[in-house]
């Protein structure tokens, strides 16, 4: 199991530097950015953004000083004269609050409905939960906003003869809020939230109930209940960790896929996070934001993809690995 960590952590590393190398030279050394009229800059300061994204050197010695850099944290200058790394650091930490907080409603609610569904097969709870599978995974996720955008900040304060919206429908905050303030921002994430839930919940439903079908169908569940264990402690015991396999490493991956942001999501409910920060850059064509957007990204699904990897197996004591 050690061996094949490290021979996976290796392949990893090695990936990752090969994506890195390839988006670098797509970027920088066949769009120069610093050539093009879009950047602004003024030559003292496109002198020290070539030489942070290695652009004065030949391209392998450049790629090299631009890795060096950019392990250091040192992640150069926008077109707008700011530093990259604390933007992306700000917009990372909102997709992380965003995309954690939805896959957690979504992994508890889905794991337990999918479940019950398998359980009680054919019932009217099943029913009910396969209609809202299909519903979730079929409805796209801007309409979905759009139209919860409109019930909640129009027709439902409307008809309750409010002064404003029930819930904020853009922004991370209300505006002149200054500091960070809980509630404040648990009302803002409720519609972003409410909208990624109903697919990442209608997902972790169907591959619940699925795997739960399967397992309830095995030979030592049979065995179990032949021998007169209760049903309660057969299903939490016995049936459920088997069933979460396939949902924890499908769990992991959605981890993973959070770095590169929600674009149509964060979009429409206007939310600094990563693919706000993504679109907003490329209409810009702020390559030393791209860049380091790209590796960030690139990192964490690669590192996320390993610890499905070992979740999977550390989870299943069936597999073992050479």
């Amino acid at each position: 199991m050690l061996r094949h960590v490290l021979r996976r952590l290796l392949v990893s590393l090695l990936l990752l530097l090969v994506l890195s190398f390839i988006t670098y030279v797509v970027l920088v050394n066949l769009a120069d950015p610093l050539r093009s009229r879009e950047s602004g800059l003024n030559p003292l300061e496109a002198g020290r953004l070539r030489q942070v994204l290695g652009l004065d050197r030949q391209i392998f010695l450049g790629y090299s000083s631009w890795a060096f850099h950019f392990l250091r944290g040192n992640w150069g200058v926008s077109f707008r004269n700011t530093p990259v790394a604390p933007d992306i650091r700000d917009a990372l930490a909102n997709s992380l609050v965003l995309g954690g907080s939805a896959l957690l409603v979504s992994f508890l609610a889905g794991s337990t409905f999918g479940l019950l569904s398998a359980v009680r097969q054919h019932s009217r709870l099943d029913r009910v939960v396969t209609t809202a599978t299909l519903l979730g995974l079929s409805v796209p996720g801007f309409l979905l906003a759009l139209l919860l955008q409109l019930f909640f900040a129009i027709t439902l304060p409307r008809w309750l003869h409010l002064g404003g919206p029930v819930f904020p429908v853009t922004g991370l905050m209300t505006p002149g809020v200054q500091g960070f303030h809980p509630l404040d921002r648990l009302w803002h994430l409720a519609l972003p939230v409410a909208v990624l839930s109903s697919y990442f919940t209608a997902a972790f439903m169907r591959f619940t109930r699925t795997s739960a079908l399967e397992v309830l169908q095995a030979d030592y569940i049979r065995t179990a209940q032949a021998k007169g264990l209760h049903p309660l402690r057969l299903l939490l015991w016995h049936a459920m960790p088997n069933a979460l396999i396939p949902v924890a490493t499908q769990l992991a991956l959605d981890i993973g896929a959070i770095a590169s942001g929600f674009i149509v999501i964060e979009r429409v409910f206007e939310w600094p996070g990563m693919g706000t920060f993504f679109i907003v850059a490329l209409d810009r064509r702020d390559w030393p934001q791209i860049l380091p957007w790209l590796t960030v990204t690139a990192a964490f699904i690669i590192a996320f993809n390993l610890l499905a990897d070992i979740v999977y197996v550390a989870l299943d004591p069936r597999i073992r690995y050479r």
